[in-house]
């Protein structure tokens, strides 16, 4: 049994750091220490619970910060696992890009966010940020439905009753939120039959960078009925380690 373990961790964690490639023991779970400790700074400090955008927790007021008083959302409150950068960037394009064993890492994350949230309670519905079907056939899969169906809830189940409609192009290939709000609009529908109404549901994606998809995604799960929306994302992009 020793022996299948090992050789299993072997197939699953090689002797190299996923992220910089340094050799690292069996024990180091995929990274060395460097990476781990780039990764712990990557996902400390403050958020506000409305748009997920660094900030201090004194800077709160009535659950939201002074930089979305003025934004609107079509979602009620985010939780994310850290910010877009150094080892959580390189790990979420590896994880986007083949490397679906580092689900662990990052579902352990995501659990923590979620658990940590003002939401977690409410929620009725996991529901990852579809793919559409021909980007999903390239890829293989959709690596927020993989989030996804590995959170820890005593009551919410995974739906896949959105979905994405039209193909569009990459959101981080647009230079403004409204051209990206552009690019999404009327890119998704939920099925018939769904049962969203008055329902409270969680969308699961992997990065929110002006929050355009998730507001989109939002607002077609509020014109089914959905009662509230929050949303889950490992990363927030555009903010930096402070």
């Amino acid at each position: 049994m020793t022996l299948i373990k090992h050789a299993v961790n072997q197939l699953l964690w090689p002797a190299v750091c996923i992220v910089c490639k340094r050799s690292i023991s069996e024990d180091d779970n995929g990274l060395c220490r460097d990476c781990w400790q780039e990764m712990l700074a990557c996902t400390s400090g403050d958020y506000c619970p409305r748009c997920g955008r660094n900030v201090s927790g004194y800077s709160i007021i009535e659950g939201i910060c002074a930089n979305c008083r003025a934004e609107k959302f079509h979602f009620d409150a985010i939780a994310r696992s850290g910010i877009y950068t150094k080892a959580m960037q390189q790990m979420i394009l590896a994880f986007k890009n083949g490397k679906t064993e580092l689900d662990h890492i990052l579902t352990f994350l995501a659990n923590s966010a979620l658990q940590n949230s003002s939401f977690y309670n409410n929620i009725d519905i996991f529901i990852p940020v579809p793919l559409h079907w021909l980007k999903r056939l390239i890829r293989g899969y959709n690596q927020s439905f993989i989030t996804a169906r590995n959170l820890n809830h005593p009551k919410a189940k995974v739906s896949t009753d959105l979905v994405r409609v039209r193909y569009t192009k990459s959101q981080p290939s647009m230079a403004s939120f409204t051209q990206r709000a552009r690019n999404v609009r009327d890119a998704f529908a939920v099925r018939r039959g769904h049962k969203f109404a008055g329902r409270n549901i969680c969308l699961v994606d992997d990065i929110k960078t002006s929050g355009a998809t998730l507001n989109e995604c939002a607002k077609v799960l509020k014109d089914a009925g959905a009662s509230r929306v929050f949303a889950l994302v490992l990363a927030v992009a555009g903010q930096t380690i402070s």
